[in-house]
C-alpha cells in the first residue's frame, strides 16, 4: 500500500452567509428608495436636585400639552 500525502493548496474556501430576511428587505429598501440620512442625537442634560428626586405629576404632564 503507498501512502498518501495530503498538500494544503491555499485558503480554504469560505462557507455561503446565512440568509437573512431582515438584511435583504433592507438591502432592497436602500436600492429604491436610497439610503437614510444620518441622525444626530441631542443629549439632554441629566436631571439633577429635585427634578431628579421627584417624578411630574400627571396633572402637570397633561397641562403642558395645551
Amino acid at each position: 500500500m503507498a501512502s498518501v500525502k495530503l498538500v494544503p493548496t491555499g485558503m480554504p474556501k469560505k462557507k455561503p452567509a446565512k440568509f437573512s430576511a431582515t438584511k435583504a428587505v433592507k438591502a432592497n429598501a436602500r436600492e429604491r428608495v436610497g439610503q437614510p440620512k444620518p441622525v444626530r442625537v441631542v443629549d439632554e442634560k441629566p436631571k439633577t436636585g429635585r427634578q431628579a428626586k421627584y417624578k411630574e405629576s400627571m396633572e402637570k404632564i397633561l397641562n403642558q400639552d395645551e
